[in-house]
C-alpha cells in the first residue's frame, strides 16, 4: 500500500518479496510513483529522435527559477529538421523558437526554465514537428507529499486461544519528506513500535502480535496516521485465526482416565529412561506445561523429567523423556504428571510407575567346619558367595581383616556382578586348646545380612576338649530359644539325670511337662530374631533389657550371654590405653581367652582369665603405633567358654555348648598435632529415608573410598540418639567400601530430618552431613466424590457400573478391603474389593449395582485399610454412601415391520434395526430370530435352511431414553419370501435371560435372482425385411424370457460370476437350458445381418450380464502347451471365432433396476455354409443359458427357403364344425434370386383317405413365388374329424433349389369337454412399441404391432396410428406397401404415402376387412421411409443421366491423331476420370476412320494413340454403365394380427362384444334357401357325390329315413299339433317375408340413430310411419290447406319405399361408412389442431317458437322433429 500520493489507481503494481504472514503484493500506487520517476529519466524514441518523454520538477519554492535541459538526439540515418512550439503557459519558458538541424548521431540541448508563482502543480508540453510528423514532451512540476508504503493486509499465523503469534512487515517512507507515523489497532492485535519517524527512503520493521482470547476468525483494520499534524491516514487489514488448543498424551499403556508409563523392575543404583509422546492433533502451535501432581511432602522423588514446558507444532509429536532412579529395594514408586496448556478445555494425566529390585546373595554353605587343629596349626576352607539376581551386589564380612581373629578371609569385601559367584578362602589359626565358634555377619547392600557359622576345635598335648560339630549348633539354637543355654553343661546333665529335662527328637533339651518347680527354667520360650535384629543385638547391649531379663521379664528374643562394654574404642589422641569390661550373664563359670596379634598397634592384657557367674572383669587395651601419620583399626576378639568344657572328661555330647565370641572395635591414628590429615575421596548417599511407620526399620548406606589412601571414619551416636549405626567407626582401605546399617524407629513427633555427621580422617575439615528422615505418618486415603456414590436408574435384574477413584496420599503402601453390610451385599458389589495401594497411587474401582426389586436403594460400604508391613496393627476405615434407583423397563423397535424389498439370492444386504428405550434406566438385552419362509412351490428342503438373517450383535445395552442401531445382514439362499420375527429378552447381571421372549419387530425380504428380459428386437442389413414376429421366433425370445425368469439350478451357480475356468477350447456346460439364436439366411457377400435386442432389468436389483464366447471361458495357456490336435467341433468354432463371423456389442454390462441397454448381434456372410457357435449368457449370481448361434450363408446363384423350424403346430380346432379357420405358415427367401415353390399334396390326399375322404388339412395356395428377402404366406385349413393330434410331413419343392420337409401338426378337441376355447392372443409377448431405435432412424411408428383380437366375419375394424419424424432438419417421405390376398386387400391403410416435415407427425388409419370365412390374420405391412432431399437428388441425377443418354444418340467422337497431340500437350499426365471424361466430350464430337500410316514413327504414334483410345473407350463405357441408383429406403414394419369367427360362434363365445361390430351383409357369401352357413361351407368344401358306393349308401340311408317317417302316425299327429300352436317369440320362425337379418339387429344397436335401418322384433312398424302425417296436420292452424286423400296414399307409399330402403343391407353399410369417415375426419382435424375436443360446447340461441311455426319451413321442421324422435326411440 502506498498512502498519501494522488496517482492513477488503475496502474498495475509491482511484485514484492514474499514474507511470512502477509500478502505477497502491495498496492499499485507504489508502482505508479516509481514508474513516474523512472519515466522521467528514461529516453524514448519519437520519429527517429531520442529524447525524454517528460521533464519533472520537484522540490521547488515560490519565486525561484529552475532550468532543465531537454536533449534531442538524431538516431536516424538522415538529417533531421525540427521545429518546436514553446509551452503555452508562462511558467515554463524556452528560447525563441527556431529550426533545429540534427545530423545523424548528433544531439541538441534545449533549456527549459520553470518559474512558479503559486503553490500548486503545473502541467504543460513542448511540441516538435518534423517531416515525418509531430511528437510532444510533457512538462510537469509536482509538490512534495508525505507517502508511506505498507502492505494491504497482513495474515497472522494461526494461533491457539490464550497464546500468541507474531509476524513482521515493512513500512517505508517513499516521499522526500521526513514523515512521522502513529499506529492504532484494536485487540487482540498489537503493533510495535506504535509510533516513530522515517527519513526519506527509510524502511522500518513493524511487529504484529496476535493474542486471541476466544476461538474465532479475527479481521481488524489497523490505522496509521502520518504526515504533518497526523492529518493523513491509511488502513491495513489484520487477519488472524484462533482455535482451541488440544494436546494428547500417547503412552504405551492406558488406565482409566489417564495414560500409563511402566518402567517395570529396575535395579537399585541404576537408572532407566523411557519416553512418552505429546501429540498435537490441532492445526495451531500449542505451548504446554508439564507438572508433577502434588503428593506428600516427604515423598522421595525417583522420577526425573527435565521437560517442564515447551510447545508442540501443529500435527506433530514431541517425545518427552522420563528417567527412573529407584532408591528403595522392593518398593513400587508411583507418580503422576499433569499436562496442561493455556486456553485448553481439558487436561491430560500420565501415571508413571516402576519397581526397584535388589541383589539376591547367598552363601554356598551357612556353616564352615574346620575340624580339629593342633595349637599353632591352621586349616583352610573354601566357600562360595553367589549373586543370583541381575543386580550388582556389594558385600562385606564383619570380620577383622588382620591377625586379631583366628578366622580370616582373603576377600572380606567386594562386589558381585549380576548372576555370578565368588570363591572365598577361609583360614583357621587357633591359639588356645578350646572349641571355637564365630558367627560373623556378611553385610549386603540394600539387603539383610547373611550369617556364617565358623567352627573349629584346637587340641594341645595337655588339653583335648570335645570336638564341636555343626549338629551341636542346631541343638544349641533350639536350647537358646528355650532359655537353657545360660546354664552350664554340668547342671544340664544333672537335670537330665534327674529327669527334669528331656530330649526331643532333634536332640535338644526340653522341660518336663510334669515339672512344677518355680525355677528360672520355667520362662517363656523366645522367638527367632531376624538377621538384621541379630546383627544389632550382637553389637549393642541395652542395660534396661539386661535388667529386665535378670528379673525374669518377658522379651522377644534372648539377650547375649556375655557382654563387653564399651564395644568400640577410639584413640585419636595418640598412644593411650583404655579399659573394657566383660560381664558374665550365665549361671556358670566362664573362661575368657583373647586372640593375640603379632605386630599390631593394639594390645590387651591380660589375655586370659576366668569369670564367675553374673560377675564382671576388666581388661586393658593399649594403642602403641609403630610409626607416625598413620591410620589403624581392628576388631579385638575374645572367646568365652564354660570352664567345664575345657576338660573333655567332664563334658557330655548331649549338653555341649559352643563358645561365644566377643569383639571390640578399635580405631586410631598416629598423626602428630599440626600435621595435615589425608584428604578423603569418597562417594556417599546423602539421605537416609526410613518408612513412615512407627516400628523399628533398617536401612543400608554405602561409603566408597575412591582414592588411593585409606580413610578413617566415625559416626557420633550421641549426635542423633534416634538413629543407630553399625559400624560407627572404622578404617576404609583404598578402593574399598563400607556398608553402614542404620536403625531407627520413626515417630510422628520427629522432625522432618535428623542431621548426622560423618567424620572422616579424624579432621574437622573433612565431615559429611547425612540427612536421616525418620518420621512416622498416619495413613491418609481419600475417596472421590466426598464419600458418596450415585448410580443412574437401573433396570431390575440388570447391572449398572460406576467408577470410584481411591488415592493413597501417605508414604506407606496400604492394603485395603471393602466391606458391605447385610442386605447390601446382594445388589452391590465392587471390583477389586481388596488389594494394595502403593504410595501416592490412585486406583479406579468398579462398583456394580444389580437391583432385584423396584425401589430406591440407600446402601453403605466401608473401606478398611492398613499398612502392608504391619498387618496386625490397628486398622483405619472410611465410610461410603451408595444411592441407586431400581426401575423396570422395556425396548421397542422404531418400526414394527421392516421391509427390505428384494435381495439377491447368494448375495447380502445390510441394514439397521433401530431399537428405542423410552424408560429411565439402561436395559441389557439378548435378541433371537425366528425364520418363516414362503415359497411359490412347497419344498421340504427349504424348511431346513439356516436362518438367513444374521445380526452383528445379538446382545447389547441401550442407555435410558436412547436409540441403538443393530446392524444386521440378510443372505437369502433361495427365491422365496422371507419373514423374520425378532424377539428380545432382558439380561440380568449374570448375562442370563430373564422372563419370556417378547416380540420386537418383523423383517421381511424377498430373495430374488437377477432378472433380465428382452423387451424388443430390431433388424437391419440383410434381414431388414423380417417382421418383428419373425425375429421374435428366430431368436426364441419367448422361451428365453421364460428361462430368464426361472430359478437357476445349482450347477449353474458353480461360478457365480464370469470366470475363465476351462482348459479346453470347448468349455464344459453347467446348464441344461439351451436355445437357438437363428440369424436367418442371406447370400454370400451380402450386408451383415444385424439384430438389436433390448435388454431390460425388470427386477429391483442390479444385474450384471455377460455373453461369453468359448474363448472367453478358456484359461489362456502358453503356446507350447497346445496339443495341436483338434476335433471337428473345435476347428469349426475356431474358424467362426477367428473370422469373427458372430459379434456382439457390448458383450457385458450392468443394468440398474428399470434400466435398458441395446445389444447388437451381427452375423457376417463371408463364408458359404451353416455356422454355429455356442455362446453362454451368464447373469452374475443368476442363470446360465446356452445360446446356440446359427447363421446361414448361401451362394448367390442358389435358391433357398429359410424356415426357423421344420415343425409347425396349427391352432386347435373344434370337431363337428363346418367353418374351420384359415391358418397361415410363412416361407422366407434367404437367397439372392426369386424362387418358385410347390407344396406336394400327396400326403394330404393320403391323410384324407385315412379319414373317410374328409379333408383334414388343406393348402389353399400350394404354389407361388417369393422375392429375395421377402416372405410368402401359405394358407391352410385344418378341419379335424376326431379329438386327436394329426401329423403329416409335407415336402416343399423349390424350382431349381433344394426341397424342404416340414412336419405340420394340429389337434382337434371336443366342445363338450372341459377344453377351453382358445382365444386370439396376438402374441402379447412381442412388444407393440419400438424400444430399440436403429442407428440413423428418423421416423417412428406409434405402434409396431396391432392386435385386433377376436372379431366376427364380415366386419371391419379400424385403428389410428401415427408416423413421427424426429429429425429437426430433414423432410421424410413415406409409402406403405400392402399385400393382396385372393385379388383383394384385407388390410388397408390411409394415406398410402405422404411427406413428413421435420418434427411433424402424420395420422394413418388402419382398416381390416374380414371375409365371410373364419381366418387367422397375420400380416406384416412395410412402410418405406425415404429422405426427400436424397430422393430429389436422385431425380436430378436421373434426369442428367437420361439427358446424357439422349445426347449420346446423336453425337460421336473424332479420333484424329494430330488433334489428340495438340490437346495432350496441355493435359496433365494423370487426370481423374471425371475431368478426362469432360475433356473427351468437349474435344471429340465426330468419329473418323484412322489415317493410313506406314512409317515406324507413325506406327509408334499409332500405338500411343491406340492406348489412349482404349482409355477413352473405357471411360465412355463406364459413363454408359453409371446409372443413378434410387436411395435405399428405410423399412418400418407394422404387424397386424386378428382372428375372425363365424357369427354363431362369435355370439356363443362373445355375446357382449357382438353389438360393437357392424356386420356387412352385402359382403356375406350367398347361402342356400335354408340359410345355413354350415351347409354352404360343406357344399363348398365337400366334393359332389356323382358316382361310387358312397352315393349309393347315402341314397339308401335317406330313402329308409323318409319312408319310416311317412309310415309313423305319431309324426303325422305332431305336424297337425304344430300348425295349431301360436307362433313363438323366435325371430327365426317368422315367415321369410318378414324375417329380419340378425346382422341388422346388431348393427342397429351400434348406431341408435339408424333405428329404422334394422328390423325390430315388432313386425308392424307401419302405424308409426302412417301416424306421422296426421301429426303434422294436427299442428297446422285451422283454415290452412289440407292434402287430398290420394296425396296421403302417395305419401304413405313413399314412406314405405323409404322403409324398404332403410331395411336394405346396402343402406346400413353406407351409413356405417359415413359415420366412420366422419369420426376419422374429426380425429384428423383434432390431430392437426383444427378442432379442440376439450373445448366447452357453445350454446346457440334459437328464435322464438312462434316465429318458427309461422316460418315457411315449419312443416319440414315438424317432420324433422318426428324423424328425430323416431331416431331417439
Amino acid at each position: 500500500m502506498l498512502a498519501g500520493v494522488s496517482v492513477n489507481p488503475l496502474s498495475s503494481g509491482i511484485q514484492w518479496g514474499t514474507r511470512q504472514g502477509m500478502d505477497g503484493k502491495i498496492s499499485g500506487l507504489q508502482q505508479s510513483t516509481e514508474s513516474q520517476k523512472k519515466g522521467a529519466f528514461k529516453h524514448s524514441s519519437f520519429l527517429g529522435v531520442e529524447t525524454r518523454a517528460e521533464l519533472v520538477w520537484e522540490g521547488w519554492d515560490l519565486g525561484g527559477e529552475y532550468t532543465k535541459s531537454l536533449v534531442l538526439k538524431n538516431i536516424h540515418g538522415k538529417l533531421q529538421k525540427l521545429i518546436f512550439r514553446p509551452p503555452m503557459s508562462t511558467f515554463f519558458t524556452t528560447p525563441f523558437p527556431h529550426t533545429i538541424f540534427l545530423s545523424p548521431g548528433t544531439s541538441f540541448s534545449l533549456p527549459v526554465t520553470f518559474r512558479p508563482l503559486q503553490k500548486c502543480e503545473y502541467v504543460d508540453n513542448i511540441e516538435f514537428e518534423c517531416r515525418e510528423g509531430a511528437f510532444q514532451v510533457s512538462l510537469r512540476a509536482v509538490l512534495l507529499h508525505h507517502a508511506l508504503e505498507l502492505p494491504d493486509s497482513v495474515q497472522l499465523p494461526p494461533c491457539a486461544v490464550q497464546h500468541s503469534s507474531k509476524t513482521n512487515f515493512l513500512i517505508r517512507n517513499v516521499s522526500k519528506l521526513r514523515t512521522g507515523f502513529q499506529w492504532t489497532a484494536e485487540p487482540p492485535f498489537e503493533l510495535s513500535p506504535l509510533s516513530g519517524f522515517l527519513e526519506p527512503g527509510e524502511a522500518h520493521k513493524v511487529t504484529v502480535t496476535f493474542k486471541p482470547l476466544e476461538a474465532l476468525v479475527y479481521q481488524t483494520n489497523a490505522t496509521c496516521t502520518f504526515g504533518d499534524d497526523r492529518k493523513s491516514n491509511c488502513t491495513m487489514l489484520l487477519r488472524g485465526l484462533s482455535k482451541f488448543p488440544y494436546l494428547q498424551i500417547i503412552s504405551p499403556g492406558q488406565e482409566e482416565g489417564c495414560g500409563l508409563l511402566e518402567f517395570g523392575s529396575v535395579a537399585i543404583g541404576t537408572s532407566l529412561e523411557k519416553h512418552f509422546e505429546i501429540y498435537n492433533p490441532s492445526s495451531v502451535s500449542t505451548y504446554f506445561t508439564l507438572t508433577r501432581v502434588q503428593g506428600t511432602a516427604l515423598m522421595e522423588s525417583v522420577f526425573q523429567c527435565d521437560v517442564h514446558k515447551g510447545h508442540v507444532a501443529p500435527h506433530s509429536v514431541l517425545a518427552v523423556p522420563i528417567c527412573f532412579t529407584p532408591l528403595t529395594v522392593d518398593n513400587t514408586s508411583v507418580d503422576y504428571l499433569s499436562l496442561t496448556c493455556r486456553g485448553a478445555i481439558s487436561k491430560d494425566l500420565l501415571k508413571v510407575t516402576g519397581s526397584c529390585i535388589g541383589p539376591l546373595v547367598s552363601l554356598s554353605s551357612s556353616v564352615v567346619d574346620f575340624g580339629c587343629v593342633e595349637v599353632g596349626g591352621e586349616a583352610i576352607r573354601i566357600i562360595h558367595i553367589i549373586n543370583s539376581s541381575t543386580v550388582l551386589a556389594h558385600y562385606q564380612f564383619d570380620m577383622d581383616p588382620g591377625s586379631h581373629s583366628v578366622f580370616t578371609l582373603d576377600k572380606p569385601s567386594g562386589t558381585l556382578a549380576a548372576n555370578s559367584s565368588l570363591t572365598l578362602r577361609l583360614r583357621f589359626c587357633p591359639h588356645h586348646p578350646i572349641a571355637y565358634h564365630k558367627r560373623p555377619a556378611c553385610l549386603i547392600l540394600h539387603r539383610e545380612p547373611l550369617f556364617l557359622d565358623l567352627i573349629g576345635t584346637c587340641h594341645s598335648e595337655q588339653l583335648k576338649p570335645a570336638i564341636l560339630y555343626p549338629r551341636h549348633l542346631r541343638v544349641y539354637r533350639l536350647n537358646l530359644l528355650r532359655g537353657l543355654t545360660c546354664y552350664p553343661p554340668d547342671i544340664l546333665s544333672a537335670m537330665l539325670d534327674e529327669h527334669k529335662l528331656q530330649m526331643d527328637e532333634n536332640g535338644a533339651l526340653l522341660l518336663q511337662e510334669s515339672s512344677s518347680e518355680n525355677t528360672d527354667l520355667s520362662r517363656l520360650p523366645f522367638s527367632q530374631p531376624n538377621a538384621v535384629e541379630e546383627y544389632f543385638n550382637n553389637s549393642f547391649v541395652d542395660e534396661t533389657k539386661v535388667q529386665t531379663d535378670e528379673s525374669g521379664g518377658p522379651h522377644s528374643f534372648p539377650l547375649p550371654h556375655v557382654t563387653v562394654q564399651p564395644s568400640e574404642l577410639i584413640f585419636y589422641a595418640g598412644p593411650a590405653s583404655r579399659s573394657v569390661s566383660i560381664t558374665n550373664h550365665t549361671k556358670g563359670k566362664l573362661s575368657l581367652l583373647w586372640t593375640p596379634a603379632a605386630d599390631s598397634a593394639f594390645s590387651i592384657s591380660p589375655l586370659t582369665c576366668d569369670l564367675s557367674p553374673l560377675k564382671s572383669t576388666a581388661f586393658r587395651v593399649t594403642y602403641t603405633p609403630k610409626q607416625h601419620n598413620g591410620f589403624h583399626a581392628a576388631q579385638l576378639e575374645c572367646f568365652a567358654v564354660y570352664k567345664v568344657l575345657l576338660d573333655h572328661r567332664q563334658t557330655e555330647d548331649r549338653t555341649l555348648c559352643p563358645p561365644w565370641c566377643l569383639t571390640v572395635r578399635v580405631s586410631a591414628h598416629s598423626f602428630q598435632p599440626g600435621n595435615e590429615h589425608f584428604i578423603p575421596r569418597f562417594s556417599l548417599q546423602h539421605q537416609v529415608r526410613f518408612p513412615a511407620l512407627n516400628r523399628v526399620s533398617y536401612r543400608t548406606v554405602l561409603l566408597q573410598n575412591t582414592g588411593d589412601l585409606p580413610i578413617i571414619f566415625r559416626l557420633d551416636p550421641e549426635e542423633c540418639p534416634a538413629v543407630c549405626v553399625l559400624p560407627s567407626n572404622g578404617l576404609l582401605p583404598p578402593s574399598s567400601h563400607q556398608i553402614f546399617t542404620f536403625r531407627s524407629t520413626p515417630a510422628e513427633d520427629n522432625p522432618a530430618s535428623f542431621p548426622l555427621t560423618l567424620h572422616l580422617n579424624a579432621s574437622p575439615k573433612h565431615t559429611q552431613k547425612l540427612s536421616v528422615v525418620s518420621v512416622a505418618e498416619r495413613l491418609h486415603v481419600v475417596l472421590e466424590g466426598d464419600g458418596t456414590l450415585f448410580f443412574r436408574p437401573t433396570a431390575v435384574g440388570s447391572c449398572s457400573k460406576r467408577h470410584l477413584r481411591v488415592r493413597n496420599l501417605s508414604r506407606v503402601p496400604v492394603h485395603f478391603h471393602w466391606r458391605l453390610f447385610g442386605s447390601d451385599q446382594r445388589p452391590l458389589s465392587v471390583q477389586p474389593d481388596s488389594g494394595i495401594l502403593q504410595s501416592n497411587e490412585s486406583q479406579v474401582q468398579t462398583w456394580c449395582f444389580t437391583p432385584l426389586e423396584e425401589k430406591m436403594h440407600n446402601m453403605k460400604a466401608t473401606l478398611t485399610f492398613w499398612p502392608v508391613q504391619t498387618p496386625d496393627c490397628r486398622r483405619s476405615s472410611l465410610p461410603l454412601k451408595v444411592v441407586g434407583l431400581a426401575a423396570k423397563g422395556s425396548i421397542q423397535a422404531d418400526r414394527s415391520v421392516l421391509d427390505l424389498g428384494e435381495v439377491l439370492v447368494g448375495g447380502c444386504k445390510s441394514f439397521e434395526i433401530p431399537l428405542m428405550n423410552s424408560g429411565s434406566c439402561a436395559i441389557s438385552f439378548s435378541l433371537t430370530v425366528l425364520q418363516n419362509i414362503t415359497f411359490p412351490h412347497s419344498s421340504e428342503d427349504a424348511l431346513k435352511d439356516p436362518v438367513a438373517l444374521e445380526m452383528h450383535s445379538v446382545k447389547g445395552t441401550i442407555p435410558a431414553r436412547c436409540r441403538l442401531m443393530i446392524h444386521a445382514t440378510v443372505r437369502p439362499v433361495r427365491r422365496a419370501r422371507y419373514c423374520w420375527t425378532i424377539y428380545y429378552q432382558i439380561l440380568n447381571a449374570s448375562d442370563l435371560m430373564v422372563g419370556e421372549p417378547c416380540s420386537l419387530c418383523q423383517v421381511q425380504a424377498e430373495g430374488v435372482y437377477p432378472t433380465l428380459e428382452v423387451t424388443d428386437v430390431r433388424s437391419s442389413g440383410s434381414v431388414e425385411g423380417l417382421s418383428k414376429l419373425q425375429l421374435w421366433r428366430l431368436f426364441s425370445l419367448d422361451s428365453l424370457n421364460t428361462y430368464l425368469r426361472s430359478d437357476p439350478s445349482p450347477p449353474e451357480l458353480t461360478y457365480r460370476v464370469p470366470t475363465r475356468h476351462s482348459l479346453s477350447r470347448c468349455p464344459p456346460i453347467f446348464t441344461s437350458t439351451m436355445l437357438d439364436f437363428n440369424f436367418s439366411a442371406a447370400p454370400l457377400g451380402a450386408d451383415p445381418s444385424n439384430f438389436l435386442l433390448m435388454f431390460e432389468n425388470t427386477g429391483s436389483i442390479p444385474v450384471e450380464w455377460s455373453l461369453l464366447f468359448p474363448e472367453d471361458q478358456q484359461i489362456e495357456l502358453e503356446y507350447w502347451s497346445e496339443s495341436g490336435e483338434f476335433t471337428p467341433t473345435e476347428l469349426h468354432q475356431m474358424k467362426v471365432q477367428d473370422n469373427r463371423l458372430f459379434s456382439i456389442s457390448p458383450r457385458a454390462g450392468k443394468l440398474q433396476p428399470g434400466q435398458q441397454r441395446a445389444v447388437q448381434f451381427t452375423y457376417r456372410h463371408d463364408f458359404v455354409g451353416t455356422y454355429r457357435l455356442p455362446v453362454l449368457l451368464k447373469l452374475s449370481y443368476g442363470r446360465e443359458i446356452l445360446l446356440n448361434f446359427v447363421g446361414v450363408t448361401v451362394e448367390r446363384d442358389r435358391r433357398y427357403i429359410h424356415v426357423p423350424s421344420t415343425r409347425h403346430v396349427f391352432a386347435p380346432v373344434a370337431i363337428g364344425g363346418f367353418n374351420p379357420p384359415i391358418q397361415v405358415y410363412e416361407l422366407y427367401n434367404g437367397g439372392a434370386l426369386p424362387l418358385s415353390y410347390h407344396v406336394d399334396k400327396s400326403p394330404l390326399e393320403q391323410l384324407q383317405e385315412e379319414n373317410f375322404s374328409h379333408p383334414v388339412l388343406q393348402c389353399l395356395n400350394p404354389d407361388g413365388e417369393v422375392q429375395p428377402g421377402c416372405t410368402a404366406t401359405l394358407e391352410w385349413i385344418f378341419s379335424p374329424l376326431e379329438a386327436k393330434t394329426y401329423s403329416v410331413d409335407l415336402p416343399i419343392y423349390v424350382l431349381e433349389g433344394d426341397s424342404l420337409l416340414v412336419t405340420f401338426e394340429g389337434s382337434g378337441f371336443d366342445r363338450r369337454e372341459s377344453v377351453p376355447f382358445q382365444l386370439h392372443d396376438g402374441h402379447p409377448a412381442v412388444p407393440c412399441t419400438q424400444k430399440v431405435p436403429l442407428p440413423g432412424q428418423m421416423v417412428f411408428l406409434s405402434e409396431e404391432r396391432v392386435s385386433l383380437g377376436d372379431i366376427p366375419v364380415c366386419s371391419k375394424c379400424t385403428r389410428i396410428l401415427f408416423l413421427t419424424n424426429v429429425s429437426h432438419t430433414d423432410t421424410m417421405l413415406f409409402s406403405w406397401k400392402l399385400k393382396e390376398q385372393d385379388g383383394k386387400q384385407s388390410v388397408q391403410i390411409q394415406p398410402l404415402s405422404g411427406s413428413l416435415a421435420a418434427g411433424k407427425s402424420a395420422l394413418c388409419t388402419l382398416t381390416l376387412h374380414t371375409s365371410g370365412n373364419p381366418t387367422f390374420y397375420q400380416q406384416d405391412l412395410i412402410c418405406e421411409i425415404t429422405p426427400e432431399e436424397a430422393l430429389t437428388q436422385y431425380q436430378i441425377d436421373l434426369q442428367q443421366w437420361e439427358a446424357e443418354k439422349e445426347r449420346e444418340k446423336y453425337e460421336f467422337t473424332i479420333t484424329e491423331k494430330n488433334m489428340q497431340q495438340t490437346n495432350t500437350q496441355k493435359k496433365p499426365t494423370q487426370v481423374c476420370p471425371a475431368i478426362e471424361e469432360k475433356i473427351l466430350f468437349e474435344t471429340r464430337k465426330y468419329k473418323t476412320l484412322p489415317p493410313i500410316r506406314s512409317s515406324s514413327r507413325d506406327a509408334a504414334l499409332e500405338g500411343l494413340f491406340a492406348r489412349r483410345s482404349r482409355v477413352e473407350s473405357q471411360v465412355q463405357q463406364q459413363m454408359k454403365r453409371t446409372q443413378p441408383e434410387p436411395p435405399r429406403p428405410a423399412l418400418l414394419h407394422l404387424g397386424v394380427t386378428a382372428r375372425s369367427h363365424s357369427l354363431l360362434e362369435y355370439q356363443l363365445h362373445f355375446p357382449s362384444q357382438l353389438n360393437k361390430y357392424h356386420i356387412y351383409r352385402s359382403a356375406q357369401p350367398k347361402f342356400s334357401q335354408s340359410g345355413s352357413n354350415e351347409s354352404q361351407l360343406s357344399s363348398t368344401h365337400m366334393p359332389p357325390l356323382t358316382h361310387g358306393p358312397e352315393r349309393e349308401i347315402i341314397t339308401y340311408i335317406l330313402t329308409s329315413l323318409l319312408r319310416s317317417l311317412l309310415d309313423d302316425p305319431e309324426f303325422h299327429q305332431s305336424l297337425q299339433n304344430a300348425s295349431d300352436e301360436p307362433v313363438p317369440y323366435f325371430s327365426q320362425l317368422r315367415p321369410a317375408s318378414s324375417l329380419p337379418s340378425p346382422i341388422q339387429s346388431h348393427s342397429s344397436t351400434e348406431n341408435p340413430c339408424l333405428v329404422e335401418c334394422s328390423t325390430s322384433p315388432d313386425p308392424t312398424p307401419a302405424p308409426r310411419h302412417t301416424g306421422s302425417p296426421s301429426a303434422v296436420t294436427q299442428t297446422q292452424p285451422k283454415g290452412e290447406w289440407r292434402p287430398e286423400p290420394h296425396q296421403g296414399q302417395q305419401q304413405k307409399h313413399s314412406m314405405n319405399v323409404q322403409d324398404s330402403i332403410r331395411r336394405s343391407p346396402e343402406f346400413g353399410d353406407l351409413m356405417e361408412e359415413i359415420l366412420l369417415n366422419t369420426l376419422q375426419n374429426l380425429m384428423m382435424e383434432a390431430f392437426l389442431g383444427e378442432l379442440v375436443l376439450t373445448a366447452r360446447p357453445r350454446i346457440i340461441a334459437l328464435p322464438p317458437s312462434s316465429a318458427r311455426k309461422n316460418s315457411p319451413g315449419s312443416r319440414k321442421h315438424s317432420r324433422g322433429s318426428v324423424e328425430s324422435e323416431r331416431c331417439r326411440d
